[in-house]
């Protein structure tokens, strides 16, 4: 059987981010609960049950396969502040190292599919893929960490710290490359000069508002059997 190549996590491994952020993991072993950690820029630790919001679409591990691994039991959730895969080995939690060897994650239950990809920009990384063809549609989730502000005055209230899970951003990868944020059914067109007329009908017999996902899914799908 093939194995994971994993990196496992020290007692308490410290990761500096920009604004004086760190980001620190816990694991134990057994049935003992993983801990996660924030450092404010105040310099106050904050445990992510401390944090209102959470940075996991779905907090739950799900059943999944790992491409380049044979075990279809794996267990999986998307942390989407870290931008990683979490599974379940050995009774610990690691990280899956971001490696093309195991870039594609299928998970069974709700079905679902993260793939690692390299878009050239800030957002490369792990993608829900939407739609599967020629023509690709994928999403990406991102989750971000809003410090803690204590009150200016005795007037006011202290702001605790969230995850705050931004808007959805869409990519539509053609043989092109990709589109991100696809704007306008100006722009569909032009990149895909061969299918000008299909689309011009397509556009108008469908109202489609490209920040909404099941009518994008509807559009690559159409380009995908068109």
């Amino acid at each position: 059987m093939k194995k994971i190549t994993i990196s496992t996590f020290s007692l308490l491994s410290v990761f500096c981010f920009s604004q004086q952020q760190i980001v620190s993991q816990n694991y134990s072993v057994g049935t003992q609960p993983i801990y996660y950690t924030l450092q404010s820029s105040s310099g106050k630790v904050l445990n992510y049950d401390d944090i209102l919001g959470t940075p996991y679409p779905n907090k739950i591990f799900a059943k999944a396969k790992i491409s380049g691994t044979s075990d279809e039991q794996t267990q999986v959730r998307y942390n989407s502040y870290n931008d990683e895969i979490e599974f379940k080995k050995d009774d610990q939690v690691l990280a899956l190292p971001k490696s093309q060897n195991h870039a594609r994650i299928e998970i069974s239950s709700p079905k679902q599919t993260l793939v690692l990809l390299d878009t050239s920009d800030e957002l490369s990384g792990y993608f829900y893929e939407l739609v599967n063809g020629k023509n690709l549609l994928f999403k990406k989730i991102k989750t971000k960490f809003i410090d803690y502000i204590p009150a200016p005055n005795g007037y006011a209230s202290d702001k605790p710290a969230n995850f705050k899970t931004l808007d959805p951003v869409y990519y539509i990868k053609t043989d092109k490359g990709f589109i991100k944020k696809p704007k306008n059914s100006k722009e569909i067109i032009e990149q895909f000069p061969d299918k000008k007329d299909s689309l011009s009908t397509f556009f108008k017999s469908n109202k489609v508002k490209f920040d909404k996902e099941e009518d994008l899914i509807k559009l690559v799908t159409f380009l995908n059997q068109n």
